[in-house]
């Protein structure tokens, strides 16, 4: 009798678990089944692409290949769908779509979008995820403030020139050894942004300054890598233990660094002579206390502090350091700007940015540095604010949008030389400057970038500077790098070391 009721018992229990067996098969091929009949018709509704993978959408092309995947965008016309997860964004392929939705249509879409990893540390604050009226305010004063400085005792000209010689003395110090330029590149560039936010620039062996670029450099690598894209996928991650804690331990110590010099500028502050960035902000706020709308508090200066140190920081830095690689690529164009750089200035004279007219093709050079560096492939996403129609499309609001600028800056139509390095694309037949109206660079509309003066004077007197004192060389038997770069945040090129030799006038 216990036999038969045990084996009775067994029997149930094997039925049970294989109903449970075929309930979790049923039901995952049911999820199966509605993913690929929801995709079917979302992509029905959206403009064409590639067909995403059941739940986690177009994800696996992007980590395989990432520029790969980037560059075949364009061949479904002016107009792509890709989609992470199941969440279309829409990629704009052609300048003209991009100025019509960007410029002419520009309220609809210069929204940020909501991407969770970034929410997560911003809140919401700040000047480069914000949207609505606290981004216009802290926007507006931002560009003020940045302007006046950069006008102020010390000009911006001034700062970067100041700067200029300090780089060119460290870079000499490895003369003739092979080394890696990247930590000289961002002190000096770091230097002039935090001149501007913090008020003094910093040693180039100082701890501290050496502590904020090793967490901007990680939080960079971190957050655009195949780790940061399944944490927006899966935000629920945000709350588990695991290295994408790290991007949050990070953003953490950097605020609390800017918080120090808060504290610091509050002691010390003379509301007649605001010394920086900082200083200006905490008079801001005294002055918008008694203004209900007001959105100027402690918390979204530290976070605006942020978003200005590493967009004034990482992306000149990584121009110039695509730049150093397509001059010693192209020796002959280093040769050329120095000859056009010591005719109009010798060995010693400083560069200004009034000698741009004066030299076409050292200026040429810095603009297709910036053309083919292409550190941002697809542009700074945005968002649309409202439901809109593109091209026949309803888009929903709310809605990621990005701008192919790789498939822009390699277009037949707008470029002499769009698949190679030519400073001749910026040149017109009489060896003038010219600047295409496809070199959107710095973005188009309300959201176009709010550093671009900073960049554009950074970048230009770097380079003078540089290429006046300096042949940049590659180390004997280098290997070159894959010009496809680390794509992350930006895209970054692979480490890599270069032989600099002094230039004077024996030379």
């Amino acid at each position: 009798m216990f036999s038969e009721s045990a084996a009775m018992g067994t029997a149930a229990m094997i039925f049970d678990l294989n109903s449970v067996s075929l309930a979790l098969v049923l039901g995952l091929i049911f999820l199966v089944l509605f993913e690929m009949m929801r995709i079917h018709f979302t992509r029905a509704q959206n403009p064409p692409g590639r067909r995403p993978f059941p739940f986690v959408g177009t994800i696996p092309h992007v980590i395989k290949d990432p520029m790969g995947s980037i560059r075949s965008h364009s061949r479904y016309g002016e107009m792509t769908t890709i989609y992470l997860g199941s969440k279309p964004i829409i990629i704009l392929n052609t300048l003209q779509i991009s100025k019509e939705a960007l410029v002419q249509e520009a309220s609809t879409f210069s929204g940020r979008p909501y991407i969770p990893l970034l929410e997560w540390f911003s809140k919401g604050l700040g000047i480069l995820m914000s949207n609505g009226h606290s981004w216009r305010q802290q926007r507006r004063f931002a560009l003020h403030t940045l302007r006046n400085f950069g006008q102020g005792k010390k000009s911006l000209e001034e700062r970067v020139l100041d700067e200029a010689h300090y780089l060119v003395t460290e870079m000499l110090k490895a003369e003739g050894m092979a080394f890696d330029p990247q930590h000289a590149l961002q002190n000096a560039v770091s230097n002039i942004i935090c001149s501007i936010i913090f008020g003094d620039r910093f040693e180039y062996d100082n701890k501290r300054f050496a502590y904020l670029l090793n967490i901007l450099n990680e939080n960079l690598m971190l957050t655009g890598s195949a780790l940061g894209q399944i944490v927006t996928l899966l935000p629920f991650l945000m709350h588990f233990p695991g290295p994408h804690q790290k991007i949050f331990q990070n953003n953490t110590k950097l605020r609390d660094v800017i918080r120090e010099e808060v504290k610091e500028h509050r002691q010390t502050l003379d509301p007649e002579n605001p010394r920086d960035f900082i200083d200006a902000y905490l008079l801001e706020i005294e002055k918008q206390k008694s203004h209900e709308n007001s959105t100027f508090h402690e918390e979204n200066m530290v976070v605006s502090a942020a978003d200005l140190f590493f967009a004034g920081t990482d992306t000149t830095v990584t121009t110039i350091r695509w730049g150093l690689i397509f001059l010693m690529e192209n020796p002959d164009v280093q040769e050329r700007c120095h000859k056009e750089i010591v005719q109009v200035l010798g060995y010693d004279r400083l560069p200004s940015m009034d000698d741009r007219d004066k030299l076409p093709y050292t200026y040429a050079t810095v603009h297709e540095i910036q053309r083919c560096a292409n550190i941002v492939p697809l542009g700074v996403a945005h968002a649309t604010t409202q439901p809109t129609k593109l091209r026949g499309y309803d888009i929903p609001k709310g809605t990621m949008i990005l701008t192919n600028l790789t498939a822009i800056f390699t277009d037949n139509e707008h470029w002499k030389c769009p698949d190679t390095f030519s400073p001749e694309n910026f040149l017109d037949e009489n060896g003038h400057f010219y600047k295409p109206e496809a070199f959107v660079v710095f973005s188009m509309g309300p959201r176009v970038c709010l550093g671009e003066t900073l960049a554009r004077t950074e970048l230009f007197l770097y380079f003078v500077c540089l290429l006046q004192r300096i042949n940049f060389s590659w180390p004997p038997n280098s290997q070159r790098p894959d010009m496809d770069g680390i794509i992350t945040a930006l895209r970054h090129p692979h480490p890599f070391k270069i032989i600099c030799c002094s230039r004077d006038a024996k030379d």
